[in-house]
């Protein structure tokens, strides 16, 4: 659907899956005997041995950084989002033209911006984060993890920045720290939303590709959700 590799607009988009390993003995190899069946047809996963958890994320997004540095000098821009998102291709290429005379050059960090927010301390939360591994009450600001856009100047900055600030489960607040560190902030962009699209009525359908044509990424969709409305934006025939 929408991470399909293709030349629009004059630039190749392409995709890679990040990963880590799962489980142990027997699943573990199953699952990873099924990733090397789908590298051998698409050749698009990289794979790290350490434990694909929600607070090895950082781990996951710093790896990738650097191994983009070593073998895709020419990529201008990166997309870097969770494989429930939808995402509108197309429209992130058109936008990143319109930049001018960001050719990738300089810095660009775009998403839905999260600031004047700070650690979960409740004990229960996924994101619960004590005090002993972030003791101020609040984060950088930063872009939902979700979904963002950066340009390749910004990729190298992050990682160079990674060097020397220790990793912090919570990913996305650690690239706005890197950011930081770096004395660049990261923007807003209207187009990107990781928390859902709110429909503001029940009487209209969710769905709609009307809803989605001008947007750039919206997060929790399921794989049917995805093909059908990447099929329904992707119709010439589209009126809204």
């Amino acid at each position: 659907t929408w991470a399909a590799e293709r030349l629009h607009k004059g630039v190749w988009i392409r995709r890679i899956f990040i990963s880590g390993t799962r489980g142990e003995g027997h699943e573990k190899r199953r699952t990873n005997s099924l990733l090397e069946l789908e590298q051998r047809e698409y050749r698009d996963i990289l794979q790290w041995d350490f434990s694909d958890s929600f607070y090895n994320l950082t781990l996951k997004q710093i790896l990738f950084l650097e191994w983009m540095e070593r073998n895709c000098p020419g990529a201008r821009f990166l997309l870097n989002g969770d494989d429930d998102v939808f995402a509108h291709t197309d429209n992130m290429v058109e936008y990143l033209q319109s930049l001018g005379g960001n050719d990738g050059s300089q810095h660009l960090f775009t998403g839905y911006l999260i600031q004047g927010h700070g650690p979960v301390r409740w004990k229960e939360s996924k994101y619960y984060i004590p005090a002993e591994i972030h003791k101020e009450d609040s984060y950088f600001p930063y872009c939902g993890g979700g979904g963002f856009l950066l340009s390749s100047y910004t990729a190298s900055v992050i990682y160079d920045m990674s060097r020397s600030i220790s990793f912090h489960p919570i990913d996305d607040a650690y690239m706005g720290m890197c950011l930081a560190k770096a004395g660049l902030s990261p923007t807003s962009h209207t187009g990107f939303r990781t928390l859902g699209l709110k429909i503001p009525s029940e009487k209209v359908d969710s769905y709609d590709p009307c809803y989605y044509k001008d947007l750039l990424v919206v997060h929790r969709f399921l794989p049917a959700e995805m093909y059908y409305m990447w099929n329904k934006l992707s119709d010439p025939n589209l009126k809204c």
